[in-house]
């Protein structure tokens, strides 16, 4: 079964590293050989810029894990093609790996669109319009304040629909993913699961996951096990009980999987890498037909994409 994974952090690693290899590291989860074993087809590689980074300095932090996308994940893997058009996704050949840049949170450009432009032209086809914090584009969850988009940050989903990118509500405040479900053709949250099993901040609420299937978006399964149970251990059963519940929610159509590997910590047994996706899948076969199993993996997000 072919996997697509809406969210990883390998070019953090990449970046606070540079003597981590992208092929074979054994602290990337989401490696080359970890990423062949486990049949992704496609890999979402976000650009993530801590927050403690000056801010006159995270612009060419992000510049700098792009050209490690370029130079490590990309330059030294014939078999990894960098998804310039979402249309590249077709042409891919058996056993090569689509790979796209998202950019997680919108500090890298600060009010300056044509940074932002900058990015569309270097291929970022996602965008994550906040990490927990507050930035110029709106407040994130993490944010007490709570309020929801600026008009910069309404202009910036403009941008996107315009663009064919993709506005990212994972990490966002309530208040700012309704006015992103007002405003974007392309809503996703690429990493996230269900408040109602697992009350932390970063999980959708029952109305916040409708809203978002009515609007032909997407949900991506995070594999972190604090978002998957209160008592913060998770085994690949949670996993299958956050779908069964989007689906009861009418979402069946509207799920794909966000590991958020390489950004999280503690892992879900028997699923610490992306070498053990198949375990996932063959667990999701004991509940779901291999069409509605192909719809989570891939399938799901290939029907959601611009076409």
């Amino acid at each position: 079964m072919k996997i697509i994974d809406t969210h990883c952090d390998a070019l953090l690693k990449l970046y606070d590293d540079t003597n981590r290899s992208f092929t074979n590291s054994p602290d990337i989860e989401t490696n080359f050989e970890r990423l062949s074993i486990g049949g992704v087809k496609g890999q979402l590689f976000a650009i993530f810029i801590e927050p403690e980074t000056p801010f006159d300095e995270k612009y060419q932090a992000a510049i700098k894990q792009i050209e490690l996308f370029h130079s490590e994940v990309v330059g030294k893997h014939q078999h990894i093609k960098k998804i310039e058009q979402w249309s590249d996704f077709s042409l891919l050949k058996d056993g090569e790996i689509g790979a796209v840049l998202t950019l997680e949170g919108s500090d890298a450009f600060g009010n300056d669109l044509n940074k932002l432009n900058h990015f569309y032209d270097l291929g970022v086809k996602s965008l994550g319009l906040t990490w927990n914090n507050a930035n110029l584009v709106g407040d994130g969850v993490g944010e007490s304040r709570a309020a929801g988009l600026t008009d910069f940050g309404k202009e910036v989903v403009k941008l996107n629909n315009f663009n064919q990118v993709l506005t990212d509500v994972s990490h966002l405040s309530v208040r700012g993913f309704w006015d992103v479900i007002e405003l974007a053709d392309y809503p996703i949250a690429t990493h996230s699961n269900a408040f109602a099993l697992c009350g932390h901040r970063r999980n959708l609420l029952d109305e916040q996951a409708k809203a978002l299937f009515q609007k032909n978006g997407l949900v991506g399964i995070v594999f972190n096990p604090p978002f998957l149970t209160e008592s913060g251990k998770a085994t690949i059963t949670d996993i299958v009980r956050h779908i069964e519940y989007f689906c009861s929610l009418g979402g069946e159509k509207h799920i794909c999987l966000g590991s958020d590997f390489d950004g999280i910590s503690e892992f879900v047994e028997g699923l610490e890498n992306a070498s053990k996706y198949q375990m996932l899948m063959n667990e999701l076969l004991k509940y779901y037909s291999e069409a509605q199993v192909a719809g989570f993996a891939s399938k799901n997000f290939l029907n959601f994409i611009p076409k």
